[in-house]
């Protein structure tokens, strides 16, 4: 009977996932995120592209379609990214950063002629990688300053015409 108990308790405890937010965050916060909007893929990056300054970026080079860039009600914003070798491959990643979570999504990736391919990813906890440094520094100079997101696209490219969100440079 005892043993019934103990495994009885351990697996009431095992799916009991504790709430981390703040007194704040569970009175002024949803507990779920927001529904995600209906995705259309952009069209390939083929014009003007704004560079990123990664500081752990290697010898890439990053850029961001401007005109990929969308700040949606869900709270996610989405763009094209360009990472260019030193030798002139690009790799291009069409992704979504959702600031309230710290999460990312890769939603698809450019082939060498011109498309999109590959399947949606899931979301994934964003951390500073050295493998893909863009995205942290995206989420906080540029799209999701002090983990708000921009509330425009036109917010979102000012930024990266500005070299960063100017809400950006407050908490540093």
């Amino acid at each position: 009977m005892k043993r019934f108990l103990l495994v009885l308790l351990a697996a009431g405890c095992a799916t009991h996932t504790p709430d981390m937010r703040s007194d704040w965050e569970r009175r002024n916060l949803p507990a779920e995120p927001a529904p995600e909007e209906a995705l259309a893929l952009p069209k390939y990056p083929t014009g003007r592209l704004i560079e990123l300054s990664v500081p752990d970026g290697g010898s890439f080079r990053y850029y961001v379609d401007p005109a990929s860039v969308s700040a949606g009600r869900d709270g996610i914003v989405r763009y094209v990214l360009v990472a260019r070798s030193p030798a002139g491959s690009d790799n291009v990643f069409y992704e979504g950063l959702r600031c309230m979570t710290r999460q990312y999504r890769i939603y698809a990736l450019g082939r060498a002629e011109g498309s999109w391919g590959g399947r949606q990813g899931d979301w994934q906890p964003l951390a500073a990688s050295s493998a893909q440094p863009w995205r942290a520094v995206l989420f906080r100079e540029y799209f999701c300053p002090q983990s708000d997101p921009v509330r425009t696209a036109a917010e979102a490219v000012q930024a990266l015409e500005r070299g960063g969100h100017p809400a950006a440079r407050i908490e540093r």
